[in-house]
């Protein structure tokens, strides 16, 4: 299987770092695929990466983590050519720009709106609620932190979910896409409590059953 990642920054070099590790071949997108932090992060990640220009990233991957700035993504997916029948797994969420609330949400989601402008594809919303630190370092002694996922397309959320427990997430089915109008909101409980009310970003949240 080969990973696209649409966009290399924090949270797309360390999921596409990771996955790389577990031997998935991996194209880091990039507006200047040639340059110098695109050198650098494809020398870190290892022999079964490579850099690539966005269009031809998303035309050579079977999985593609769109992991944009949110203002950027509805420009980006644009660029990408045609993404019919691919997965496409939204990890971004619609913040404003001071972090302090979503730009939207409650009757749509940022995932809704990726899926409206990446026509065909089968879109999953994952890897948005945890910090890039976590997706590094998942490992808290013998417990795994939940990865929430969510989409309407069986077959594309069980690749999404083996994503997600190959690199150590407890993964689990959150639903149907609109869903992902509970997971962006949790995810802004992440970052409100990692920054604003101090508890520093290495925690994650577990699910109990009994």
């Amino acid at each position: 299987m080969t990973i696209g990642i649409i966009g290399s920054g924090n949270v797309g070099g360390a999921l596409g770092t990771r996955w790389a590790s577990k031997g998935y071949q991996v194209i880091f997108g990039s507006r200047d695929p040639a340059g110098d932090d695109m050198k650098k992060l494809v020398a870190s990640a290892g022999k079964s990466t490579r850099a690539a220009t966005f269009k031809d990233t998303a035309a050579a991957s079977d999985v593609l983590l769109v992991a944009t700035p949110w203002t950027a993504a509805q420009d980006v997916i644009a660029g990408l050519g045609n993404l019919t029948g691919k997965i496409v797994i939204d990890a971004m969420n619609p913040l404003l720009p001071d972090l302090s609330a979503l730009a939207l949400g409650t009757n749509t989601s940022g995932a809704e709106q990726v899926a409206s402008w990446a026509a065909g594809a089968k879109v999953v919303k994952a890897f948005n609620t945890v910090g890039n630190n976590i997706m590094e370092n998942p490992a808290f002694g013998q417990d795994r932190p939940v990865l929430f996922y969510c989409g309407d397309d069986a077959a594309a959320k069980q690749t999404v979910m083996q994503l997600a427990a190959d690199i150590g997430f407890d993964a689990q089915d959150a639903g149907a896409l609109s869903q992902a109008r509970a997971l962006e909101p949790f995810a802004l409980l992440w970052i409100s409590l990692a920054f604003t009310q101090g508890w520093g970003r290495e925690f994650a949240f577990k699910v109990l059953r009994r």
